[in-house]
């Protein structure tokens, strides 16, 4: 078992997930939770992730992690990849693992590893201008052997090291390349659309090997999600696993948790979308703890640990062959209007069977919501659903993305 982890960045959840477990840890994050870390016995090392520099490194910060053992180094958030990754090169005197988090923190080089280790991606570049995406565009459409007034070819645009949707850019045509992208954007990568049915994977991943393999069915991306997955998905457990550990052997991940996206088209073609080893939007981990019935935020910390064993790792994780009863799944709720004063619970959600509980806030008074949101901002709170059938909610989270809860 490790000394100590070292939490990098901040989430309550974590925190308390391991002083339940009576697992030892200290948390890395930003002065400004310093205070509240004192107060509450946390135990926590105050550091400026935004900082890289002789004195702000990896070396310097293992040096202020040794009064707590720390040992295992463990990224929370997308920013601190990096950062984990430097530490645990020295924790393990092995360098690879920090070029290993590199590959997940920049989505070209992301793209290439994937495509050298012969999975199925689709068509990228880097490009630094508009004019670059308008290329890019043209040579999509001439690949899709696309006939002159016929639609453009779907493009996207993203960068290169952020999380989720944040900064990320659908264009349907050249127009929209003029209209949506601003300068600010570049340099980026462009990718081609991946057509298929969109979903997650969440492999907790210890000695090379997938040790448990949960799958989040996305009913719309952003929005909602349920787990486990639907029949369709499920049906295809075989084919999706064998692509996991493709993609764990490619990238040459040894410990920790994984969190990929794929698309599935009806010819059961696996598409490589993009990965990330820090913990999942949407609520997917706890989702996932609760329809399998384990501390996920635990397992997550847990299986960063080299020196976990077997017997250990199984008393963590479940057993992925036995399917849960429930579904469990949630609707992120984002307001249809830009300006509502207060907040409507319709009565056929309280009354659904499926529906556990929401955590929608009334606005204190008229509120605005602005144009320049990354990503799709930040959502006003979440409906929970509980059941047996997946095609019930898949039914319920369609219905409710819709519903205007903030009038």
């Amino acid at each position: 078992m490790a000394q100590c982890f070292a939490l990098m960045g901040w989430s309550l959840p974590v925190i308390e997930s391991m002083q339940k477990l009576n697992k030892p840890f200290v948390v890395v994050s930003f002065p400004d939770f310093e205070s509240y870390a004192r107060d509450n016995n946390i135990p926590f090392v105050s550091y400026q992730f935004d900082e890289w520099s002789d004195t702000s490194n990896a070396i310097d910060l293992a040096e202020k992690l040794k009064p707590f053992n720390a040992d295992v180094a463990v990224p929370l958030f997308e920013e601190t990849v990096e950062w984990a990754g430097a530490l645990n090169s020295i924790y393990r005197n092995d360098p690879r693992v920090l070029n290993r988090a590199f590959l997940f923190r920049n989505k070209t080089m992301m793209k290439r590893k994937a495509l050298i280790g012969g999975l199925r991606v689709g068509l990228f570049e880097e490009v630094h201008s508009k004019e670059q995406v308008k290329s890019f565009m043209k040579r999509l459409n001439e690949a899709n052997l696309q006939l002159e007034g016929e639609d453009d070819s779907w493009v996207h645009i993203k960068p290169f090291a952020s999380a989720g949707t944040v900064g990320h850019r659908l264009l349907r045509s050249m127009s929209d390349i003029d209209e949506k992208v601003q300068d600010s954007d570049f340099p980026c990568l462009a990718e081609s659309h991946l057509s298929g049915r969109e979903f997650s994977c969440e492999a907790f991943v210890h000695g090379g090997k997938i040790k448990f393999l949960n799958i989040t069915e996305y009913v719309k991306l952003g929005y909602s999600n349920f787990i486990p997955e639907g029949h369709y998905l499920n049906s295809k457990r075989e084919l999706i696993h064998k692509h996991m550990q493709k993609l764990v052997d490619i990238f040459g991940i040894e410990y920790g948790m994984i969190h990929p996206e794929w698309f599935l088209t009806e010819n059961d073609e696996l598409s490589f979308g993009e990965v990330a080893c820090r913990i999942p939007g949407g609520h997917i981990l706890e989702l996932s703890g609760k329809a399998w019935g384990y501390d996920a935020l635990a397992a997550f910390v847990l299986c960063h640990d080299p020196n976990l064993s077997e017997d250990e790792l199984k008393s963590i994780l479940p057993d992925d062959s036995q399917k849960p009863e429930n579904h469990y799944g949630n609707v992120m709720i984002y307001p249809h209007k830009k300006q509502f004063s207060k907040l409507e619970i319709p009565e056929e959600l309280t009354e659904e069977p499926y529906f556990v509980d929401h955590t929608l806030v009334p606005p204190l008074s008229t509120q605005k919501i602005s144009d320049d949101r990354e990503g799709f901002g930040n959502h006003f709170g979440t409906i929970n659903f509980k059941g047996e059938d997946p095609d019930r909610m898949t039914e319920l989270l369609k219905h409710y993305e819709n519903v205007d809860f903030y009038v």
